[in-house]
């Protein structure tokens, strides 16, 4: 037969029983402190090889497809420019490069990403009335803000998470 229970006094539940949390304002200095040091910290810079890299570029009127281009230093870049409906050109800003495609024409340019940065190439030969807005650019060097956005979105999923609990 099972033992009666025992009445024993029920604890004072006036006040939770257990610690507080943190201080919810130190909880978010940290946090934003974490994400300060995520985005300005220095990405280690791996060395990568030198590649060899070809685009085809469809140049019509006033675009580019693809209009952004993304190489690692020191890579051997050829761009195959394919003029869809009249003439275009496509020009390197600070490679002082260029070449031109006549329509249903592939013209080539080759040369070596040796500078770092980001460049515009743009169409340098008129085209029509929008000619100037028909640019694209060069990105050459590992994509840093990539690895930066990362780390930034986990660190504000962590932050939610932390912040949640707070406040539960």
């Amino acid at each position: 037969m099972p033992e009666p229970m025992s009445m024993q006094p029920m604890p004072n539940t006036d006040h939770p029983t257990f610690p507080d949390p943190m201080n919810p304002r130190l909880s978010l200095l940290l946090i934003g402190l974490a994400g300060l040091a995520v985005a300005f910290a220095p990405l280690p810079v791996q060395p990568i090889a030198p590649q060899e890299r070809t685009f085809e570029i469809d140049a019509r009127q006033y675009a580019y497809s693809p209009s952004e281009l993304q190489v690692n230093h020191g890579d051997t870049v050829t761009i195959q420019l394919v003029s869809t409906d009249v003439v275009h050109g496509l020009y390197i800003d600070g490679y002082d490069i260029s070449v031109e495609a006549d329509p249903g024409q592939t013209a080539s340019l080759t040369f070596i990403a040796n500078k770092s940065g980001s460049f515009r190439f743009r169409c340098n030969v008129t085209c029509g009335a929008m000619h100037p807005f028909m640019i694209g650019k060069l990105n050459v060097g590992i994509d840093n803000w990539l690895y930066r956005s990362i780390g930034l979105a986990t660190l504000a999923i962590f932050g939610t998470v932390i912040s949640m609990r707070q406040k539960a």
